[in-house]
């Protein structure tokens, strides 16, 4: 044989093992099918704008993620970082040390009416957390039912603690990080995502409702009455009846229904703002190939073949925006450049805006 077909059959063989294991080697998802929105892009309410550019920045020494922020009781300001760290800081970001480490990641958390501070840990589950003192509230909804995926968290008047278990498939602990699971939730679109309410007083878990693409962000309306949650995997934000049980937000149930449909990006975390505002973060705008992709599940099992470098999660974009109760946007920030990386939510005080963040090295605020 001579050296020029030797090389051919090489090149032949090593298509052919690339092909089988794009094709055939064994991953831990099974995407389905859906009909993603047709992209509107940065039009009408959302036109394209660089009022979140030129934040001012705090760098956080060792410290990164400032994937939720929230100005406690106490006055401070308190922000969860990747390291399992949660700092605490004067609200000019100066003088931070760290409040508790849940040797977890906490994603979101809010405070009872006795100050304590209640996390939602994407590693650990429900935790309540008094002067770095930590307790797992609870990480199971019941007998074989884990919680996967402890996201966001707003407590109630009453008491009762609503958050949100983003895939009840992908739990960070066992796929890498949060950021891992959440690709492979997001592009399996199984929308096994719940939101749950615990009941401190009884010690009981149950489920609101399931059905969601990664339900994220959690906040609650004036009333007490209802709950915002964004699903990250569709593009929306559901307003929900507190007061549903077991609600499968597909079948059509009054209890839940759609407020902010087909947005330009992932959205992330929900924060109730002043004057009746509720922010929201984009973490990332919309791919249109994982869109195009959105009615192939097996060209999308391939791709979670590919290095996650190749996967198409859309290109860095700050974008954060605040909404009513009514879901009309009534105030609209845009960094194109995506100076901040992955604008997570925004937290709003009298005269500051704090941007969240999944990855940043630092926290970006500006003045309001």
């Amino acid at each position: 044989m001579s050296i020029k077909r030797k090389v051919a059959w090489g090149i032949g063989i090593i298509i052919l093992a690339a092909l089988a294991y794009l094709c055939f080697w064994p991953v831990h998802a099974d995407p389905r099918a859906w009909a993603a929105p047709l992209a509107q892009g940065y039009v009408g309410v959302y036109a394209q704008n660089a009022r979140l550019a030129n934040l001012h920045t705090v760098d956080l020494s060792e410290e990164y993620g400032p994937e939720h922020l929230a100005i406690g009781p106490d006055g401070k300001l308190y922000a969860a970082m990747t390291s399992g760290n949660i700092l605490r800081m004067d609200p000019d970001v100066s003088h931070a040390k760290v409040f508790a480490n849940t040797g977890g990641r906490v994603l979101g958390f809010d405070f009872d009416a006795g100050g304590n501070m209640i996390a939602a840990d994407a590693m650990r589950g429900l935790l309540s957390i008094d002067e770095g003192r930590v307790r797992v509230l609870v990480d199971q909804v019941g007998p074989n039912d884990p919680i996967r995926y402890a996201n966001s968290i707003v407590v109630a008047a009453d008491g009762i603690i609503y958050f949100t278990d983003a895939s009840t498939r992908f739990a960070p602990v066992d796929w890498g990080g949060t950021y891992e699971a959440s690709l492979y939730d997001i592009l399996e679109q199984a929308a096994s995502g719940r939101v749950l309410a615990y009941d401190p007083a009884t010690g009981f878990t149950h489920e609101v409702v399931h059905g969601l693409s990664f339900a994220n962000g959690i906040a609650m309306a004036a009333d007490g009455r209802s709950l915002f949650v964004s699903e990250t995997g569709r593009y929306r934000v559901w307003k929900i009846d507190a007061s549903a049980r077991d609600t499968d937000v597909s079948s059509g149930s009054p209890s839940a229904r759609v407020l902010l449909d087909n947005l330009p990006g992932y959205p992330d975390n929900l924060m109730r703002g002043r004057d009746g505002r509720i922010w929201l973060g984009l973490f990332r705008p919309r791919n249109p190939a994982a869109d195009e992709l959105s009615d192939k599940p097996f060209l999308r099992k391939v791709l979670l073949r590919l290095p996650r470098a190749l996967l198409p999660v859309g290109n860095p974009y700050g974008h954060v925006f605040a909404f009513n109760e009514d879901g009309h946007v009534v105030e609209d920030l845009q960094d194109p450049l995506g100076s901040y990386p992955e604008t997570t939510g925004a937290t709003e005080t009298i005269d500051r805006l704090y941007i969240h963040s999944l990855h940043a090295a630092s926290i970006g605020w500006m003045k309001r």
